[in-house]
């Protein structure tokens, strides 16, 4: 009760209608000052300071706070304060929500884990606002520094332990801001090649996370030189339970940094064909003409054959093959089955389509038809089919023999004399007996 007469004491004692005004006036300021300058954010895509509406981003309460701070510190010189002093934990609160919801968003979009993460914060904050306008939040840090964990040896206050993971929660959140804005900004500048960007990436946001955590446990007093016992048993867990998985990490970055393997080659691994849609620090995807993915690990990529079908230029081959009779012009047939491939647009003038008489086959002769396309991703059973159908156009035009398999049948035993009457005139049939 003691409380609630406090505040309705401060209420009392304060003029209401002067605090109401500046702190509407400051939540219209800032709601105009965010709306007019986040059209064109939001015109070139989301970002931390401007969400997808005006009061999504991080810059509306951020501004509110520094306006309605302004003005308490105005007002103060001239009454006691309350709605505004009301307010800034209000502000604070939200500013931090939506700091820390834009930034794991634009980290982690498809994370359904960082969605709870997200929420769990917001209601310690929303707490923490509460507990600091009723004037709880002293004496319940207070009674939360009362309460020691032990672990061992060591004894830990539990809120040291709470402010420990919110510091670095914070420091790692801000980690992320810093290593994407970098991404945005300088990174997708300066660096043109799409996997040199991706290890500059991995690589700066490891650094930084890193850094902000070692810069969160020491804040709250861990001594750092205790990890490195810890640094010494991941070392052994990694040289023995993880050496697949350390195996596949480094390889990763030896992809990457040697760049034998690019994000958009075609590439064939263990009879599955497809083009690398990324390069994970773990995996690497590829995706099939027919729209099957294949998760390769990256160990696999480095130490086992791979065939890079786009390493020298964006030219695929394909090929085709046909039989005609024996009695066709040889010169006649090459030029028709390049005039078939020559005829498709997709298919590349330079270097030109051509045919090799490559076997002398049981039915006829048999010819290769090698042609070139700049884009595998559009297809390559439509292209193939569409050489194939030009082809058998060109060849019944010109009067050329396709033969059909031909088989000789032979019967043996006592059936044989029974048929021979009567396929005596058909010579692909011989009997024996």
């Amino acid at each position: 009760m003691d409380l609630l007469d406090n505040l309705q004491a401060e209420f009392q004692t304060s003029r209401a209608w002067i605090e109401l005004a500046c702190l509407v006036g400051s939540l219209v300021v800032a709601f105009g000052v965010s709306f007019w300058a986040g059209r064109r954010a939001r015109a070139a895509g989301d970002s931390v300071w401007f969400g997808r509406r005006t009061l999504d981003g991080l810059l509306f309460p951020a501004l509110a706070l520094a306006l309605v701070y302004a003005a308490r510190a105005v007002v103060a010189h001239h009454q006691s304060v309350f709605l505004l002093k009301i307010a800034i934990p209000v502000l604070v609160s939200l500013a931090v929500i939506r700091f820390f919801a834009r930034v794991l968003s634009a980290a982690f979009p498809e994370s359904g884990a960082m969605r709870l993460v997200e929420r769990l914060f917001s209601w310690v904050a929303w707490l923490a606002a509460v507990l600091w306008i009723v004037d709880l939040l002293p004496s319940v840090l207070e009674e939360l520094d009362a309460i020691h964990l032990a672990f061992g040896k060591t004894s830990i206050s539990l809120r040291t332990l709470i402010e420990g993971c919110l510091s670095s929660g914070l420091v790692l959140v801000v980690a992320l801001w810093v290593s994407s804005t970098l991404e945005r900004k300088v990174l997708s500048h300066a660096i043109s090649d799409l996997s040199m960007r991706r290890v500059a990436v991995n690589a700066m946001r490891a650094v930084l996370l890193l850094m902000g955590l070692l810069f969160a446990l020491s804040a709250v007093g861990v001594d750092l030189t205790a990890l490195s016992v810890l640094g010494g048993a991941v070392g052994v867990g990694l040289g023995f339970g993880l050496q697949k998985l350390a195996a596949n990490y480094v390889s990763g970055f030896v992809i990457l940094l040697e760049r034998s393997l690019r994000i958009g080659d075609n590439v064939r691994v263990d009879s599955f064909e497809g083009k690398i849609t990324d390069i994970k620090t773990r995996y690497t995807l590829l995706r099939a003409t027919n729209g099957r993915e294949s998760i390769v690990p990256n160990e696999t990529m480095v130490s086992q054959r791979v065939e890079n079908l786009s390493a020298a230029d964006l030219r695929f081959n394909l090929t085709t093959n046909v039989v005609v009779g024996y009695d066709s012009d040889v010169s006649q047939v090459q030029q028709i089955l390049c005039d078939a491939a020559k005829a498709q647009e997709r298919v590349l003038a330079d270097p030109a389509p051509v045919a090799y008489l490559v076997n002398f086959a049981p039915d006829g002769l048999e010819f290769s038809l090698h042609f070139w396309i700049s884009d595998p991703a559009s297809g390559q059973v439509n292209i193939r089919s569409a050489v194939n159908l030009a082809m058998l156009a060109g060849l019944r035009a010109a009067k050329v023999d396709i033969p059909y398999p031909q088989r000789v049948l032979r019967v043996q035993g006592p059936e044989a004399a029974a048929l021979l009457p009567a396929t005596a005139a058909a010579p692909a049939v011989s009997p024996g007996g």
